[in-house]
């Protein structure tokens, strides 16, 4: 597999190197040219000097035949562009991700069409929430290809879902309950369901209204 990862910082140099170890082959593009040096002297020649945000150096790092270009600069917007551009210069097959420093962010970068996104604040989240002993509202992953995301919560006493039937939960529009877990079984999240303390709730809902998916059903 050839991958082209845009940024050279800490996040960048990393990942090419666990991926060339992978067998992997790799070009990094990287605008500074100190950092370019020193990850050239350890990595050795798969380092292009330049700014990853401009096609003609894409063009020049092989991006039209990569199965995957990673921008993974510290700047959500250069990010951005750099993803843009891959779009147009990848070939068919390339994927293009994207890291997302702020999580707010991914929904800028769905709408315009970059759908594989990674946000190591979610990431972190997520593990420290997992690790929670209440459960807590942990969102689990985007859908790709849509503005949606899964999400599970836990059923707490006093929140306001609490003994609710699901169709008297305030879920913002185009949010819905895709499933119930109680006592290890899947129940159905169809209407007269009452939600009881500890079930947790699997919801499907779009990416922007997480806050009053939080607000409905864990207070």
């Amino acid at each position: 597999m050839y991958v082209v990862v845009a940024g050279g910082g800490e996040v960048g140099y990393h990942l090419a190197k666990a991926l060339i170890e992978a067998g992997h082959e790799v070009m990094v593009i990287e605008s500074d040219r100190r950092r370019a040096a020193w990850i050239e002297e350890q990595l050795g020649s798969v380092v292009l000097n330049a700014p990853a945000d401009e096609g003609r150096y894409q063009l020049e790092a092989g991006c039209q035949r990569a199965d995957a270009v990673l921008a993974v600069t510290g700047e959500d917007a250069r990010n951005l562009v750099i993803c843009q551009l891959a779009r147009y210069n990848c070939g068919p097959h390339g994927r293009v991700i994207a890291r997302v420093n702020d999580p707010k962010n991914e929904i800028v970068f769905k709408t315009l069409g970059i759908q594989e996104t990674v946000s190591s604040t979610r990431v972190l989240m997520n593990v420290i929430e997992q690790e929670l002993p209440t459960g807590g509202f942990l969102p689990l992953m985007p859908l790709t290809g849509s503005h949606l995301e899964i999400i599970e919560t836990e059923i707490q006493p006093g929140s306001p879902a609490h003994g609710e039937p699901v169709r008297g939960l305030k879920l913002p529009e185009g949010a819905l309950i895709g499933g119930i877990v109680r006592g290890g079984k899947l129940l159905s999240g169809a209407g007269e369901a009452v939600l009881e303390k500890g079930d947790r709730v699997i919801v499907l809902a779009p990416t922007d209204a997480e806050s009053e998916v939080r607000a409905a059903l864990y207070g």
